[in-house]
Protein backbone atom coordinates (compact mmCIF):
# COMPACT_ATOMS: atom_id res chain seq x y z
CA UNK A 1 0.00 0.00 0.00
CA UNK A 2 3.17 2.16 0.66
CA UNK A 3 4.65 1.59 -2.45
CA UNK A 4 1.15 2.61 -4.35
CA UNK A 5 0.92 5.33 -2.40
CA UNK A 6 4.34 6.74 -3.59
CA UNK A 7 4.19 6.58 -7.04
CA UNK A 8 0.77 7.08 -7.60
CA UNK A 9 -0.06 9.61 -5.30
CA UNK A 10 2.82 10.92 -3.29
CA UNK A 11 4.67 11.78 -7.15
CA UNK A 12 1.61 14.15 -7.68
CA UNK A 13 1.78 16.33 -5.07
CA UNK A 14 5.05 17.16 -5.34
CA UNK A 15 5.47 17.24 -9.08
CA UNK A 16 7.40 21.11 -9.67
CA UNK A 17 7.28 21.50 -5.98
CA UNK A 18 10.13 24.03 -5.92
CA UNK A 19 8.45 26.16 -7.79
CA UNK A 20 4.70 26.27 -5.97
CA UNK A 21 6.09 25.54 -2.61
CA UNK A 22 3.34 26.74 -0.55
CA UNK A 23 4.13 28.72 2.97
CA UNK A 24 0.90 29.36 4.26
CA UNK A 25 0.04 27.20 7.09
CA UNK A 26 -3.63 26.21 5.74
CA UNK A 27 -2.36 25.16 2.46
CA UNK A 28 0.52 22.83 4.15
CA UNK A 29 -2.58 21.48 6.34
CA UNK A 30 -4.23 20.51 3.14
CA UNK A 31 -1.53 18.97 1.23
CA UNK A 32 -0.55 16.77 4.71
CA UNK A 33 -4.31 15.94 5.04
CA UNK A 34 -3.43 13.57 1.81
CA UNK A 35 -0.32 11.53 3.41
CA UNK A 36 -2.13 11.58 6.46
CA UNK A 37 -5.33 9.95 5.98
CA UNK A 38 -3.02 7.69 3.67
CA UNK A 39 -0.78 6.96 6.37
CA UNK A 40 -3.56 6.38 8.62
CA UNK A 41 -4.83 3.46 6.74
CA UNK A 42 -1.60 1.26 6.76
CA UNK A 43 -2.00 -1.93 9.01
CA UNK A 44 -0.06 -1.82 11.82
CA UNK A 45 -0.48 2.38 12.02
CA UNK A 46 -3.78 2.85 12.61
CA UNK A 47 -2.94 4.08 16.73
CA UNK A 48 -0.79 6.13 16.07
CA UNK A 49 -1.02 9.65 15.37
CA UNK A 50 0.42 11.35 12.33
CA UNK A 51 3.86 12.20 13.33
CA UNK A 52 4.51 8.68 15.42
CA UNK A 53 3.47 7.21 11.27
CA UNK A 54 5.63 9.12 9.72
CA UNK A 55 8.67 7.96 12.34
CA UNK A 56 7.79 4.51 12.07
CA UNK A 57 7.03 4.58 8.44
CA UNK A 58 10.74 6.20 7.49
CA UNK A 59 8.92 8.84 5.86
CA UNK A 60 9.20 12.74 6.08
CA UNK A 61 6.71 15.28 5.96
CA UNK A 62 5.64 16.59 2.22
CA UNK A 63 6.82 19.96 3.47
CA UNK A 64 10.34 18.19 4.50
CA UNK A 65 10.28 16.83 1.12
CA UNK A 66 9.67 20.30 -0.75
CA UNK A 67 12.21 21.39 0.92
CA UNK A 68 14.81 18.81 0.20
CA UNK A 69 13.94 19.41 -3.59
CA UNK A 70 14.88 22.64 -3.26
CA UNK A 71 18.38 22.18 -1.61
CA UNK A 72 18.53 19.46 -4.07
CA UNK A 73 18.13 22.00 -6.93
CA UNK A 74 20.44 23.75 -5.42
CA UNK A 75 23.01 21.55 -5.41
CA UNK A 76 22.73 20.75 -9.51
CA UNK A 77 22.65 24.82 -9.76
CA UNK A 78 25.82 25.46 -8.12
CA UNK A 79 27.12 22.42 -9.68
CA UNK A 80 26.27 23.35 -13.42
CA UNK A 81 23.48 20.46 -13.80
CA UNK A 82 20.90 22.76 -14.58
CA UNK A 83 20.51 26.18 -16.09
CA UNK A 84 20.96 29.28 -13.52
CA UNK A 85 18.25 31.55 -15.40
CA UNK A 86 17.83 33.53 -12.17
CA UNK A 87 21.69 34.09 -11.29
CA UNK A 88 22.29 33.13 -7.94
CA UNK A 89 25.39 33.36 -6.97
CA UNK A 90 27.83 31.05 -4.76
CA UNK A 91 30.75 31.73 -2.24
CA UNK A 92 33.12 29.78 -0.48
CA UNK A 93 33.82 30.45 2.79
CA UNK A 94 36.32 28.36 4.80
CA UNK A 95 34.24 27.58 7.64
CA UNK A 96 30.74 27.39 6.59
CA UNK A 97 31.28 25.59 3.25
CA UNK A 98 29.54 27.00 0.13
CA UNK A 99 27.32 29.70 0.79
CA UNK A 100 24.53 31.12 -1.63
CA UNK A 101 23.94 35.04 -1.68
CA UNK A 102 20.26 35.94 -1.19
CA UNK A 103 19.33 38.80 -3.75
CA UNK A 104 18.25 41.87 -2.43
CA UNK A 105 14.42 43.02 -2.70
CA UNK A 106 14.71 46.13 -4.84
CA UNK A 107 14.08 49.21 -3.45
CA UNK A 108 11.49 50.49 -5.50
CA UNK A 109 9.26 47.53 -4.81
CA UNK A 110 5.48 47.92 -2.81
CA UNK A 111 5.55 46.60 0.24
CA UNK A 112 3.18 44.06 -0.83
CA UNK A 113 5.63 42.11 -2.42
CA UNK A 114 7.56 41.20 0.38
CA UNK A 115 5.87 37.97 1.04
CA UNK A 116 5.90 37.33 -2.57
CA UNK A 117 10.06 37.77 -2.63
CA UNK A 118 10.20 35.69 0.79
CA UNK A 119 8.37 32.66 -0.69
CA UNK A 120 10.36 33.01 -4.24
CA UNK A 121 12.89 30.06 -5.09
CA UNK A 122 15.18 32.72 -5.35
CA UNK A 123 14.80 33.61 -1.75
CA UNK A 124 13.98 30.35 -0.80
CA UNK A 125 16.62 28.32 -2.37
CA UNK A 126 19.45 30.30 -0.95
CA UNK A 127 17.94 30.57 3.04
CA UNK A 128 17.13 26.96 2.67
CA UNK A 129 20.97 26.47 1.14
CA UNK A 130 22.59 28.31 3.79
CA UNK A 131 21.25 26.73 6.40
CA UNK A 132 22.99 23.45 6.09
CA UNK A 133 26.35 22.56 7.49
CA UNK A 134 29.93 22.42 5.79
CA UNK A 135 30.34 18.68 5.97
CA UNK A 136 26.94 18.55 3.41
CA UNK A 137 26.97 21.42 1.62
CA UNK A 138 30.76 20.83 0.40
CA UNK A 139 29.99 17.35 -1.45
CA UNK A 140 30.56 17.09 -5.26
CA UNK A 141 29.11 14.07 -6.29
CA UNK A 142 25.29 14.50 -6.29
CA UNK A 143 24.81 10.81 -4.92
CA UNK A 144 26.35 11.23 -1.90
CA UNK A 145 25.45 14.59 -2.04
CA UNK A 146 21.38 13.31 -1.72
CA UNK A 147 22.35 10.49 0.55
CA UNK A 148 23.63 12.91 3.16
CA UNK A 149 21.03 15.15 3.03
CA UNK A 150 18.17 13.07 3.35
CA UNK A 151 20.04 11.55 6.77
CA UNK A 152 20.46 15.17 8.09
CA UNK A 153 17.01 15.79 7.55
CA UNK A 154 15.99 12.68 8.83
CA UNK A 155 17.77 13.64 11.80
CA UNK A 156 16.02 16.82 12.52
CA UNK A 157 12.42 16.78 14.16
CA UNK A 158 9.62 16.22 11.65
CA UNK A 159 6.30 17.82 13.10
CA UNK A 160 4.57 19.48 10.04
CA UNK A 161 1.58 21.69 10.86
CA UNK A 162 -2.05 19.26 11.05
CA UNK A 163 -5.64 20.51 11.30
CA UNK A 164 -6.25 20.03 15.00
CA UNK A 165 -3.05 19.87 16.64
CA UNK A 166 -0.69 22.27 18.04
CA UNK A 167 2.96 22.68 16.69
CA UNK A 168 5.83 24.14 18.34
CA UNK A 169 6.91 25.96 14.64
CA UNK A 170 6.05 25.60 11.24
CA UNK A 171 8.31 22.76 10.84
CA UNK A 172 10.42 24.21 8.28
CA UNK A 173 14.22 23.55 8.62
CA UNK A 174 14.50 27.48 8.50
CA UNK A 175 12.90 26.96 12.34
CA UNK A 176 14.62 23.73 13.87
CA UNK A 177 17.92 25.44 13.22
CA UNK A 178 16.95 27.89 15.84
CA UNK A 179 15.19 25.65 18.04
CA UNK A 180 17.85 24.95 20.88
CA UNK A 181 16.79 21.22 21.29
CA UNK A 182 18.51 20.81 17.73
CA UNK A 183 21.64 23.55 17.57
CA UNK A 184 23.94 20.31 17.78
CA UNK A 185 23.14 18.32 14.32
CA UNK A 186 24.79 21.73 13.08
CA UNK A 187 27.70 21.54 14.52
CA UNK A 188 27.43 24.68 16.63
CA UNK A 189 28.48 26.09 13.22
CA UNK A 190 26.64 29.30 12.43
CA UNK A 191 24.56 30.16 9.13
Amino acid sequence: MLTLYKSLVRSLLEYCCPVWNPKKISDIQELEGVQRTFTSRIAGCQELDYWERLQKLSLMSLQRRRERYIVLHMWKLLHGDVSNDIRIEFVERPRTGIKAKIPPLKGTSAVGNQSLYDNSFAVMGPRLWNYLPARINTIGTFGLFKERLTSFLMSIPDKPPVKGYSTQNSNSILDWRKDAATTDLWGGQDC
